[in-house]
């Protein structure tokens, strides 16, 4: 089974939620509604049989409506929400939806914050702990400069599941592994810290990548956590502004061309069963 373990979905019709970050230049791409009659062709020309939904709002009202699309499309697999981690309301809120078993888990956009160490401050280390508590999942997004704090948070939550998004966002374009690899290594020791092999293109050149450029990051990724904690993510439409949905999912089956064949169905499906312990 092929699972695709990172996608967004939006419907700019819909003014509760904000939209805003779509409008700048390099966003003008994506500035449009995606939605699940959109993804589903390019799920049919991979053999991708489910999906994870991710978050892209800080407001749980994203959650009842994708939890929605979850009952009206069965390849949707499930839901990583959010849910307010710096609230008295968090702990209701995590038992609200984690009662639906399509609700997967919780991210919230770290890298956005204006504190770089906004994921140990108090307020959000207390949220963590009750994801712990009631064993709901949680997705680092994370730059760079964000990635020192993967292990510490893996180590003050042992039982909390944690994963990297998007291999916290290396500059591949740059083509510098340095500045990033000893931190995502130190966070490769923490057996309960996964890695998501997702948007990697749209850190390398847009116009002019090529699988070779993603494969030294893919390639340390493995190494590290092995394939039993990486999984496929397209981070799809986002990868549209570098990629369509087929390159995206070609590039990385290229990079994993070395790996056994079990290995393989790990990183492309298994994997993300296991971690967000998906129903199918």
């Amino acid at each position: 089974m092929i699972v695709d373990a990172h996608h967004h979905l939006w419907d700019r019709s819909m003014a509760q939620f904000d939209h805003s970050w779509q409008e700048s230049d390099e966003h003008k791409p994506i500035c449009k509604s995606f939605l699940p009659a959109d993804l589903e062709p390019h799920l049919k020309a991979r053999g991708v049989d489910k999906t994870v939904f991710v978050q892209t709002q800080h407001n749980v009202a994203e959650n009842d409506w994708v939890l929605g699309l979850c009952e009206e499309n069965d390849w949707l697999a499930g839901v990583v929400g959010w849910v307010d981690l710096a609230s008295d309301e968090c702990e209701a809120q995590i038992e609200k939806y984690k009662s639906n078993e399509k609700f997967l888990g919780v991210r919230h956009i770290t890298q956005a914050e204006p504190d770089d160490d906004f994921i140990v401050s108090d307020p959000i280390l207390k949220g963590l702990s009750l994801l712990e508590k009631h064993d709901v999942a949680f997705d680092l997004l994370f730059f760079v400069k964000h990635l020192k704090h993967g292990a510490t948070v893996a180590q003050k939550f042992p039982n909390l599941r944690l994963v990297i998004d998007h291999l916290a966002k290396p500059v591949i374009k740059n083509a510098d592994l340095n500045v990033w690899k000893d931190d995502l290594i130190a966070a490769a020791k923490c057996p309960n810290v996964y890695c998501k092999l997702s948007g990697m293109v749209t850190e390398a050149d847009w116009q002019n990548w090529k699988p070779a450029d993603l494969k030294p990051y893919v390639d340390l990724a493995l190494e590290h956590f092995g394939p039993e904690r990486c999984m496929f993510g397209s981070d799809w439409p986002v990868c549209e502004l570098a990629a369509t949905y087929e390159e995206v999912f070609d590039a990385l089956v290229d990079c994993i061309g070395g790996l056994s064949e079990d290995e393989k169905s790990h990183v492309l499906g298994q994997t993300a069963i296991e971690f967000y312990r998906l129903k199918v």
